[in-house]
């Protein structure tokens, strides 16, 4: 009997761990409008609670504070975002095949979701000066370097690749191209796309 009643209670508290995760993830989804419009350094909690029209009580009884919500919200796009980079990838055979795959998904993403971009190398700055934020960074950017290794092994050159030195190259056209997407000339995605694809041939 004890052993049926310790196995309700722990599915109800998964049960219950589970729907408070769903939570913090709806409230996250609400949270990025104001992050993405007002960055970091300018957004406070009140400001997130009065853009996404939720209460600021809702938002303290989910998160802690401002850094727990803004580390929530970019690990729930981020994961979004890593996981289309693996599925697009995964579904490529061959080289040629893995480079165009690649490079449209990245230069798609520039043109669709600059502002949530912008905001993820806003936070990456941050965990520079903000011990806070370096597991989610570290972690984000193991979980990219892993796609790139799937990319060499798909494109059938695993052996030849350095994928740390891989992901710095990329993502450092990959930020350019944000910043003069946002700042600059914005271009559509085809021209993006191909200057993705060089140094993506550069690398595979």
């Amino acid at each position: 009997m004890n052993s049926e009643v310790s196995g309700k209670l722990q599915v109800r508290a998964e049960r219950k761990n589970r729907k408070r995760q769903e939570k913090k993830d709806q409230i996250a989804g609400s949270a990025l409008k104001a992050l993405q419009e007002l960055g970091y350094a300018n957004t406070s909690l009140r400001d997130i609670a009065e853009k996404s029209s939720l209460s600021l009580g809702m938002l303290h009884y989910y998160f802690e504070d401002r850094t727990e919500l803004i580390l929530h919200c970019v690990s729930v796009y981020k994961t979004a975002f890593t996981s289309l980079l693996n599925e697009t990838v995964n579904h490529a055979h061959g080289r040629e095949a893995v480079i165009n795959a690649l490079a449209g998904a990245l230069a798609t993403t520039i043109v669709e979701e600059a502002s949530t971009h912008r905001l993820w190398y806003d936070l990456r700055s941050q965990a520079l000066f903000d011990s806070a934020f370096r597991p989610v960074v570290e972690e984000i950017e193991e979980t990219l370097i892993d796609i790139l290794k799937l990319a060499a092994t798909r494109a059938d050159k695993a052996d030849e690749i350095d994928a740390s030195l891989g992901y710095a190259l990329i993502d450092g056209v990959f930020r350019y191209q944000l910043q003069n997407q946002i700042t600059g000339t914005p271009r559509d995605q085809k021209a993006l796309a191909m200057e993705m694809r060089a140094v993506l041939e550069l690398f595979l």
